[in-house]
């Protein structure tokens, strides 16, 4: 979780990622984001996230992004 914190402070050092849940619903996070974010996670954890998995739900806290990513990380082991 310390990694994908540090890549999303990188992005917004002024949101709280461990209390906020709303990061795509209020657009704290926009496309641009997002596709920064994938390739950032693609690089430090080795992992593809696809279009499908591309949902607010995924990426409306750090913490419902962290459990795509172990997911995945589950899922290509």
């Amino acid at each position: 979780m310390e990694e994908l914190l540090e890549i999303l402070n990188e992005l917004h050092p002024d949101i709280d990622f461990n209390t906020q849940q709303n990061l795509v619903d209020e657009k704290i996070l926009d496309s641009f984001d997002i596709v920064t974010i994938i390739s950032e996670v693609a690089d430090v954890f080795d992992i593809t996230i696809s279009a499908e998995e591309i949902v607010p739900d995924n990426f409306n806290s750090a913490s419902a992004l962290y459990s795509l990513i172990e997911k995945k990380m589950d899922d290509e082991d």
